[in-house]
């Protein structure tokens, strides 16, 4: 086991049916890593890593807007100019589609020439974003983890197309977690990539040894959990009542 995935190992405590995926942007190509040998959206990358490969891609492994997201190519005109999503009958005109490109997270130019995937087994490099496919009581003990020592708000964005920025480039760039739920997202629902209901949830570098340090501190199932309505209300009220005496 690498020093990352035994950083890492207190996300195999979940025993999640898709593995976490670290991901990495690269400037030089990355060492001990095969390149990948097909040609994938960027959203199919993900499903591709959680088979339990590893591996590198460059702007000629991919299909879609991939290339633009990850500043590999400086335009994208039919893409960019609106048109597409209209014909997807996913955005209703031109102007509505033009918008989404003003708000989309992309890298700069030149800043990431390689794009490195592996799943948590596989993991030889530290990930700037980790991308972890769960269901939703995993989901909340991972929300849980994010603000149990600061108190930190989460919140999600996304638009109709083009998830893939806001899973992948977004965290990364924001230093925000962010997240989506299976079946939102043309692309991703088009493709049937993931059964639906999952959430998508990923992690920049900067939070994880933070998570990773709640994740081993909290309990992951609190008492008022398996109490029931009536045993909850009752325990607060008793916690309440004992913390005004004290005071």
């Amino acid at each position: 086991m690498s020093s990352i995935q035994e950083d890492l190992s207190i996300f195999k405590k979940f025993d999640f049916e898709r593995p976490p995926v670290g991901v990495k942007f690269l400037p030089n190509k990355p060492d001990g890593i095969e390149k990948l040998d097909k040609i994938l959206d960027f959203c199919e990358m993900l499903p591709e890593a959680q088979k339990g490969n590893a591996f590198y891609v460059t702007k000629d492994n991919f299909t879609c807007v991939g290339p633009l997201l990850l500043g590999m190519i400086e335009h994208e005109p039919i893409f960019e100019s609106g048109q597409v999503g209209p014909k997807l009958e996913v955005l209703k005109d031109i102007r509505a589609n033009q918008r989404i490109y003003h708000v989309i997270p992309k890298l700069e130019k030149d800043t990431a020439n390689y794009v490195a995937f592996a799943p948590l087994d596989k993991l030889s490099f530290e990930p700037d974003v980790l991308i972890v496919t769960a269901n939703v009581s995993q989901a909340e003990i991972l929300l849980r983890a994010l603000s149990y020592s600061s108190g930190r708000m989460w919140s999600a964005r996304g638009t109709p197309v083009i998830g893939c920025a806001w899973i992948y480039i977004y965290p990364y760039l924001s230093g925000e977690l962010n997240f989506t739920i299976t079946g939102f997202g043309h692309g991703m629902k088009a493709r049937n990539l993931f059964p639906e209901g999952l959430l998508l949830i990923a992690i920049p570098y900067d939070l994880l040894p933070g998570m990773i340090n709640n994740l081993r501190d909290m309990n992951w199932v609190p008492l008022s959990y398996t109490l029931g309505r009536e045993g909850h209300k009752k325990r607060v009220k008793r916690i309440v009542e004992e913390l005004k005496q004290e005071s």
